[in-house]
């Protein structure tokens, strides 16, 4: 799942149908084709006779209609603040390559820079699920190289599921880690630890390439999925697909008719500086309250303002 951190901020020239360059999925969102009303329904989909959001919970919230939302989490302070805040799915994306490591794309982070992170959430979170991507290199191998890498973010880091990337290749690997017991979370259309196969971060699924990602969501489903990601595909297409699948598609640019939806959290509170996606909505202005209470106390320290009496012992 991709954030804005590093990501391109300016493009020219027209772009051929299906091919647009990056600079096409950024600047002000168009009218939405449905949806834009928050709907009359419960905010959470966890019942209160069990602690954390399961598997189950999410297979009946789609059976129910009833929209949720899964945000990426990083660390226990933030992890704690999503929970309290009733997020029933928390995220701990291969997003950490750009949002807290600083890489520039999401390829080079690894299962050991992953796993203290997803443990920290875990911690802080005592109501969410935690999913727990795994890393590119890290499954792609063999079904095997995949149970090994998934059961590390379970045992050491105490996830709860885990999301890995790609449709018919990974297939053997999904059902792999069904059969043990780890549920798998899919991800479809742009596919960030791929975006040099992509040629850069573009729409997916246009033309007839909506069909083979149909079909790739359908062979998630019957591998045992539970749920599969939509990233920046055309809003009708991920429509037919929810409409299709029994499992829950949670979409981030893929329009209103997705089961869930997410955000990376630095974008979704606006901590992230420069144009954003066209998919996100900035819902506060972090950056601008982080940088002016940074300034503040820089100029009361200067200015021998703070400490006072009050902030000592």
């Amino acid at each position: 799942m991709t954030s804005s951190i590093g990501k391109p901020r300016s493009s020219s020239g027209p772009a051929t149908p299906g091919t647009e360059p990056a600079a096409t999925l950024y600047g002000a969102p168009t009218t939405p084709r449905t949806g834009g009303q928050a709907p009359a329904a419960p905010t959470t989909i966890r019942p209160a006779s069990h602690s954390r959001t399961t598997v189950r919970d999410i297979r009946a919230a789609k059976d129910r209609g009833q929209r949720w939302a899964m945000l990426t989490a990083y660390d226990v302070i933030t992890a704690g603040i999503f929970d309290e805040a009733g997020i029933p799915v928390l995220l701990v994306g291969d997003s950490a390559a750009n949002t807290v490591y600083g890489y520039e794309t999401t390829v080079p982070i690894t299962v050991d820079e992953l796993v203290p992170l997803v443990r920290a959430v875990v911690r802080g979170a005592p109501h969410a699920m935690v999913v727990a991507d795994l890393p590119f290199g890290s499954y792609q191998a063999s079904p095997e190289q995949a149970l090994t890498t998934a059961t590390r973010f379970l045992k050491e880091g105490g996830a709860h599921a885990v999301k890995l990337e790609g449709g018919a290749r990974v297939l053997p690997q999904v059902g792999a880690l069904v059969a043990a017991g780890i549920p798998v979370m899919g991800h479809l259309g742009l596919t960030p630890q791929s975006v040099h196969a992509f040629g850069g971060y573009r729409v997916q699924g246009r033309d007839g390439a909506g069909e083979a990602l149909l079909a790739d969501a359908l062979g998630l489903q019957e591998a045992g999925a539970f749920a599969v990601v939509l990233e920046v595909v055309p809003a009708d297409l991920a429509a037919r697909v929810t409409k299709e699948l029994l499992i829950s598609t949670v979409g981030i640019g893929a329009g209103a008719d997705c089961d869930a939806q997410v955000l990376v959290w630095q974008d979704m509170a606006g901590l992230t500086g420069g144009q954003a996606p066209r998919f996100v909505k900035r819902f506060a202005d972090l950056r601008t309250a982080l940088t002016d209470a940074a300034a503040a106390f820089r100029d009361e320290v200067s200015s021998g303002l703070y400490p006072t009496v009050e902030h000592s012992y």
